[in-house]
């Protein structure tokens, strides 16, 4: 493994320590100790520890590996209070973005250094599969609670689409880090289903909800957005769970919808029939697509 030159390791430095002193704000304000900031704390100071050693000994994925968690662990301790507090409207647009940024710290920062010509080898696919994840998972969430907020969607429809596109997008990333498995004659498997769902790239449930997630957000889009002019957005409309290339069109709501919906349903009714995964909205969504004038 490769050494953390000076400039990675002072900047890893800089960032644990904003965010060691945004959990002591939010520690104070909280009045009680919670679990995840205890634990991001916790990553935070051995962070610092790793980039007080001499810089020939630090290295690059331990890290980012440390700072990240703590990263992970810190968001989601506000986002939970977000969700519990169901988006409190004079405040949860600027908390979003600041969780998002957050969130995107750790790709930003191997982007920026040039730290490895691949950065999914440095950060790991399952880590990037989960900031990927709690980026869209929160746009999701907040998502749904704008909704619900009629007066506000005829305000600011505009504000919504762009939640909406951005969210879409990190899902859509999440589900295609990994490749799907490819079935041959050298592979086998006791298990029929469990192939079906890796060559699928189904890897997990935060999988399949992340397939759900998306489609739902596809539907609030073409219901709430639709009469807006296209614009482009970098967003990957391929959702077989391959890694693809993102690259620009606009994003089309009801393909790309119809396209995830259709394959979480059979997924649901195929090999996870004995699980009853609940597939009644998504097919009421895939109704409205059908039924929905362009």
């Amino acid at each position: 493994m490769a050494a953390a030159g000076p400039s990675v390791v002072r900047r890893v430095e800089e960032l644990g320590d904003l965010a060691q002193a945004h959990i002591q704000q939010l520690s104070e304000a909280a009045g009680e100790d919670d679990h995840f900031l205890i634990r991001a704390s916790a990553a935070l100071e051995k962070l610092k520890l790793l980039c007080g050693e001499e810089k020939e000994c630090s290295n690059a994925s331990d890290l980012l590996e440390l700072y990240t968690q703590a990263i992970l662990d810190m968001t989601y301790f506000e986002e939970n209070k977000l969700v519990d507090e169901d988006f409190p409207e004079d405040s949860s647009s600027h908390k979003v973005k600041e969780l998002i940024s957050f969130l995107s710290e750790p790709e930003i920062l191997v982007k920026e250094n040039s730290m490895h010509p691949k950065h999914c080898n440095l950060l790991g696919e399952e880590l990037l599969e989960c900031l990927s994840w709690r980026r869209g998972a929160l746009l999701y969430m907040y998502c749904h609670s704008l909704t619900k907020r009629r007066e506000w969607i005829l305000r600011k429809s505009t504000l919504l689409k762009k939640y909406l596109v951005d969210g879409i997008n990190y899902l859509l990333q999440m589900l295609n880090y990994r490749c799907p498995l490819q079935l041959n004659e050298g592979v086998s498997f006791q298990d029929l289903d469990t192939a079906k769902l890796l060559s699928a790239g189904i890897f997990s449930d935060i999988h399949l909800l992340a397939m759900m997630y998306s489609g739902e957000m596809c539907y609030w889009g073409l219901k709430h957005c639709a009469d807006q002019q296209p614009e482009n957005h970098e967003v990957d409309t391929d959702v077989s769970g391959a890694s693809c290339t993102i690259h620009k069109e606009p994003l089309d709501f009801r393909e790309v919808g119809e396209k995830i919906l259709k394959k979480y349903v059979s997924v649901c009714e195929g090999p996870l029939k004995e699980q009853e995964w609940n597939t009644t909205n998504a097919k009421q969504i895939l109704n409205f697509f059908q039924h929905h004038c362009n």
